[in-house]
């Protein structure tokens, strides 16, 4: 028996990474995969059909971090073997709910179709993952409503149709009109958005199957089988400990019917592990996915490929040419954009990207724009979305008026990243939309408030976080864009920003809140502590 990776090379002893099991057939139905978080999973042929296509292999291409890998030197993973992992949980979930409840009629094809969603769920991200979502196309394409989910199914589409695998789906025993629409749904909602929301929204399984929906992309609660691997995974190239247990709660899952409908639930006393995964999910906001350092670079690639965008030229279908910010409008053109436009333009000598250029260089000098400090404002206070491209101008007109730098500074010298951070939900606790069962009545469906958990709990669920940045590496006008800052937060009612130091006045007067004054006698000021939900 060999081992062989997809791209086709044979090595039995040194071989690294995902590698594929050939040989002997499996149970005349399965390849093998050396994963290295979930072990050796087995992977249906329909789904390595699935893997050996273009459109799959271009997840090798994209980072699953994002810019968080030129922080995490770790963090080298991409969304290619996320996606494996995703179908493998997604078959391990369903799989043992069918064995544990055979009365609901859960059928091969569900779970065919249940393994691909999951495995085909991210086929839609672009350069850097969230990045491009989260930053690029908000500011290149401003008033698109798009995401990456929506493209996921239309990538997925053009994966079967470019490929002619309707006829091996049907080989499978899939039903070819009713499963693409069950896998489609599952990855990006209802189809028929003008259902109503009172009737049942989604065509590809009736009401009585209605837990399914619940496994890759849970929009109830947020608990799927996609957080899990995710975490799982990053925490594993971070170096970073994941105290959720996913084996476990699969173990102690079930579905049952609450409000007309079946869900999927965990048993009562799993809800300790679960408030574990929202706190796992949170602390790798916190410590990770939103780090002060890996942010600024993001905003800085961002930055770069704006300056790109009017000088790319990607073909898609019939000849057609895109750019950067349109080439999802073709799937064949958004097959060929992932993370290597990145070293397109860092590596280019094309006197238009110039700009671009230096801008990523300068990451790879590690000269990036100053962090001056980070802000919260009460609940109250929190910025809207509609404001955030005025705080830049705001902070330029904050120049102190006792002790002034003597420089002015304008909304240019400046990058305001607002993060907003929560357990999946903005302001809700996620726990209250979960459904529980007890040993007494497995069969019923129940909830479990916070307070009967622990009153260790937190009790605020999401929080903002203003971070402001200086484009300059200039210490005296880095230091003169301290004082502006600080005298915003002043003006603002803001927490004073943290690790500025004794000589960063004017200084954040005392507030209402409870605090530890600072030891400085000729500063005035407390430090607020904010507690990690």
């Amino acid at each position: 028996m060999s081992y062989q990776t997809l791209s086709g090379y044979t090595d039995c002893s040194c071989k690294r990474g995902l590698t594929l099991l050939v040989g002997e057939k499996l149970n005349k139905a399965s390849s093998v995969f050396n994963d290295p978080v979930h072990g050796h999973i087995e992977i249906h042929p329909l789904l390595v059909r699935i893997i050996d296509t273009p459109q799959f292999q271009r997840l090798r291409y994209i980072k699953q971090l994002g810019g968080t890998y030129f922080v995490f030197p770790g963090a080298s993973h991409n969304r290619f073997e996320h996606s494996l992992g995703v179908g493998y949980l997604a078959g391990c979930l369903v799989r043992e709910l069918k064995e544990r409840q055979p009365e609901l009629g859960i059928t091969q094809r569900d779970i065919l179709c249940v393994e691909i969603a999951g495995l085909c769920h991210d086929l839609g991200h672009g350069p850097f993952s969230h990045m491009f979502d989260g930053r690029f196309i908000p500011l290149a394409r401003q008033g698109l409503n798009w995401k990456h989910e929506t493209a996921s199914v239309e990538m997925f589409e053009h994966l079967i149709t470019s490929n002619k695998l309707e006829e091996v789906m049907e080989s499978y025993g899939l039903i070819l009109e009713e499963d693409m629409v069950f896998i489609k749904e599952q990855i990006g909602g209802p189809i028929d958005e003008t259902i109503c929301e009172e009737s049942w929204p989604y065509r590809g399984r009736p009401k009585e199957k209605s837990f399914l929906y619940e496994i890759v992309a849970n929009k109830k609660n947020g608990i799927d089988v996609d957080k899990w691997d995710y975490f799982a995974r990053d925490c594993h190239h971070l170096g970073i400990q994941n105290n959720f247990d996913y084996r476990r709660l699969i173990k102690f899952t079930r579905v049952c019917e609450a409000g007309n409908q079946k869900h999927i639930c965990a048993r009562d006393k799993e809800v300790g592990n679960l408030y574990d995964m929202f706190h796992t999910r949170n602390c790798l906001h916190r410590r990770a996915y939103q780090h002060k350092v890996g942010n600024i670079i993001e905003i800085m690639i961002t930055e770069a490929f704006q300056k790109a965008d009017s000088f790319f030229q990607i073909e898609g279908s019939k000849g057609k040419l895109y750019q950067i910010s349109t080439a999802m409008e073709d799937m064949e053109a958004y097959t060929k954009l992932t993370d290597n436009i990145y070293l397109e333009i860092l590596h280019s000598s094309r006197p238009e990207l110039s700009e671009a250029r230096e801008i990523l260089r300068k990451i790879e000098r590690r000269e990036l724009y100053k962090f001056l400090g980070e802000t919260q404002p009460e609940k109250l206070n929190e910025i809207p979305k509609d404001e955030y491209d005025d705080l830049a101008g705001d902070i330029a007109n904050s120049k102190p008026e006792k002790d002034p730098p003597n420089m002015e500074l304008t909304a240019e010298d400046f990058i305001v990243d607002v993060v907003n951070m929560d357990y999946g939900m903005k302001d809700q606790n996620p726990i209250d939309n979960v459904l529980f069962y007890c040993k007494a009545d497995p069969s019923k469906a129940i909830r479990i408030s916070k307070e009967q958990v622990s009153r260790l709990l937190p009790g605020t669920f999401s929080e903002q976080v203003i971070r402001v940045y200086c484009k300059h590496q200039d210490p005296v006008i880095v230091s003169a864009a301290k004082q502006y800052f600080v005298q915003w937060c002043i003006k603002r009612d803001f927490t004073k920003p943290q690790n500025l130091g004794p000589n960063a006045l004017p200084c954040v007067p005392p507030s209402k809140s409870d605090g530890e004054a600072c030891n400085n006698s000729d500063c005035k000021l407390v430090i607020h502590y904010v507690a990690s939900p």
